[in-house]
């Protein structure tokens, strides 16, 4: 056996320096993280800080107290109340958990799903901003929903400022509501502090002053959860600003009854749709005015489900409507003012020129009957206009022509809104050969014109424009603009604009042409054309209307809506113009046998003037369309 004589290199231990290395590495590593922790909590600690509270804090807006509103004595319609309402933050409703969550709150508060999950999906703001699902919760319901935090991921209950309407329905068209905030709305007023679930004047004057009602919004910084919901207030940045009070010219009592003599006129004549408005003619204040049917301003402010809503915008009588002022009706013979004025000031006619009138006039091969199929034998301007003779006033409106006829009516605010501070004022329309070029492409035919002169054919007016008119003759030529707000009241109760008339224009007719209208208009009262109107003991002047519509029934006559204008004079002398009570009574669709606004504004005279008689005849009320054969 042969054995080797080499011996085998020694084993080297590299233990020793793997530890080193180890070591070494771990020394690196601990310096950087010293250095990097030492960077953050040393060098930039103060600004990550910042970061980490900016993280759990947020500023809010803290919302104002809404301005109230009081009718011209001094009543309050408006009261704010504290009111709870429910609330989701989309961002933190997951897809998985909104069945359930909305199935749970549809069942607490007697909703329809579909109107919650509308509410989510029309969320105006961001994910992150919370939507209103619900006001005015009881607050039982509300302790179960704020104690349900686990099981409803993203609802908040808060507790919120809401107006309640303290007389219901009576002054609906003319106060308005208010209402949550929509998306084009939020477009429109964000840079001005609105916010995604903000409540805000939606009709009526709480539209309208809205800015002013609405007063400045405060900032406070708030600490909030994980969650987003918010723990405490930790400090006020800037307090808010309580909004402006409105002062009304409304008389709360003369608008009762006005809404009495109204819902009597339509009950007896079975009606769906009537007005009355109440104007001092030496001011342009309205004292009230009535519009049925209506709503009640409460359903809203409350927050109405779709259900409900889709009831009132389906309702043919249209009660969302202010009839008043936003709808607009042919004014019939009350537009003959319009012409009767014209004719003397362009010197067409004087107060003394006699023209013969007859069952009818021709035009072409077409007849234009006189209103009583008979005529009324020879007048002048003053008893043509008492007994309101179509034939006399087509006679009169071919000497105006069409041309002056429409510069008259423009005079007396026809075709153009009166200004008043309501919304979706209609603007009416006065034709002219110009008018009808531009909508039909061809001039006025001498029938249309005629028609015209006496407020058929294309003249349509509202309500209030009839009864502006009528105002600015009764005050001997001033057209002024209606008003419902009377002042605007501070926080602090200075005044912080009180009222004055706005004069529109002075109507270009002489003084003395004006005294013939309002002897003529008091003349429809003396002859009777009103009936017994003449026997309530006040120097009543005004003027009738009937004016045609729509389709004919089975005996080719058409339906038609009655108007009656009045104005009362102070001193009983029509030659002055110094009438503080003008009143407009309208009635639509009424087919009467006599004429429902004149029993309506006569009834309102007697109320207005607690007069111990009861002229009223309610068998004229009864249905019996004698016209349009």
């Amino acid at each position: 056996m042969v054995t080797s004589s080499l011996k085998d290199p020694p084993v080297r231990d590299r233990r020793p320096l793997r530890f080193i290395a180890f070591g070494i590495a771990v020394l690196i590593g601990v310096s950087g993280l010293t250095a990097r922790l030492f960077y953050l909590q040393v060098t930039r600690g103060v600004q990550y800080a910042q970061i980490a509270t900016q993280n759990r804090t947020v500023q809010q807006a803290i919302p104002s107290t809404r301005g109230l509103i009081y009718d011209r004595k001094g009543r309050a319609l408006v009261q704010n109340e504290p009111s709870f309402a429910v609330k989701i933050r989309p961002a933190d409703l997951s897809l998985s958990a909104r069945d359930g969550v909305v199935g749970r709150l549809a069942s607490l508060l007697a909703l329809d799903p579909a109107d919650i999950n509308a509410a989510i999906d029309e969320n105006p703001g961001s994910r992150f901003d919370l939507v209103r699902i619900a006001q005015d919760v009881p607050r039982d319901i509300a302790n179960i929903i704020a104690e349900e935090t686990l099981a409803l991921p993203g609802v908040e209950v808060d507790v919120e400022t809401q107006r309640r309407y303290l007389d219901g329905s009576l002054l609906s068209q003319v106060l308005g509501y208010t209402g949550a905030i929509d998306a084009a709305g939020l477009a429109k007023l964000k840079d001005q502090g609105y916010q995604s679930d903000d409540l805000l004047g939606k009709a009526g004057v709480e539209s309208v002053y809205e800015q002013q009602l609405r007063g400045t919004y405060g900032i406070e910084t708030v600490e909030r959860d994980a969650s987003g919901r918010k723990l405490q207030v930790l400090e006020t940045n800037q307090q808010p600003v309580a909004g402006d009070s409105l002062a009304l010219t409304i008389d709360t009592h003369e608008q009762q009854l006005a809404l009495k003599a109204v819902t009597w006129a339509m009950k007896t004549a079975h009606l769906k749709s009537g007005v009355m408005v109440v104007m001092n003619p030496q001011t342009g204040e309205v004292l009230a005015m009535v519009s049925v049917p209506t709503y009640d301003s409460n359903a809203f402010a409350t927050g109405i489900s779709q259900k409900e809503f889709q009831k009132y915008l389906k309702n043919p009588d249209q009660p969302l409507l202010n009839h008043a002022i936003n709808e607009q009706y042919p004014p019939g013979s009350t537009y003959k003012l319009v012409t009767g004025t014209g004719a003397l000031a362009d010197g067409r006619i004087s107060p003394t020129t006699v023209i013969a009138t007859h069952p009818y006039i021709s035009i072409g091969a077409t007849r234009f009957w006189d209103w009583n199929r008979a005529g009324f034998g020879p007048q002048t301007i003053r008893t043509g206009f008492a007994h309101s003779s179509d034939t006399f006033f087509y006679q009169v409106t071919q000497r105006l022509g069409i041309t002056r006829l429409a510069y008259w009516a423009h005079q007396y605010g026809f075709g153009a809104p009166t200004g008043i501070d309501l919304p979706g004022e209609a603007s009416g329309i006065v034709p002219s050969d110009t008018w009808k070029q531009n909508t039909f492409g061809q001039p006025m035919f001498e029938g249309e014109t005629v028609q015209a002169g006496i407020g058929q054919g294309y003249d349509v007016a509202t309500p209030l424009q009839v009864l502006n008119a009528y105002c600015a003759l009764a005050n001997g030529g001033k057209l002024l603009q209606p008003q419902v707000v009377r002042q605007i009241v501070g926080p602090d109760g200075k005044v912080v604009r009180p009222f004055k008339p706005i004069l529109i224009r002075k109507l270009a007719a002489p003084a003395g042409d004006l005294v013939v209208m309002r002897e003529a208009a008091r003349m429809v009262v003396t002859s009777h054309h009103t009936y017994n109107l003449v026997e309530v003991p006040l120097p009543i002047a005004g003027k009738t209307g009937t004016a045609q519509f729509g389709v004919k029934d089975s005996k080719g006559r058409l339906p038609y809506h009655e108007w009656f204008v009045a104005f009362v004079s102070k001193s009983g002398d029509f030659s002055k113009h110094d009438s503080q009570l003008a009143v407009l009574g309208f009635a639509e669709n009424a087919n009467t046998v006599g004429n429902v606004a004149t029993e309506m504004v006569k009834y309102y005279i007697q109320l207005h003037f607690n007069l111990k008689v009861d002229k009223r005849l309610p068998n004229l009320l009864r249905k019996g369309n004698f016209y349009g054969n």
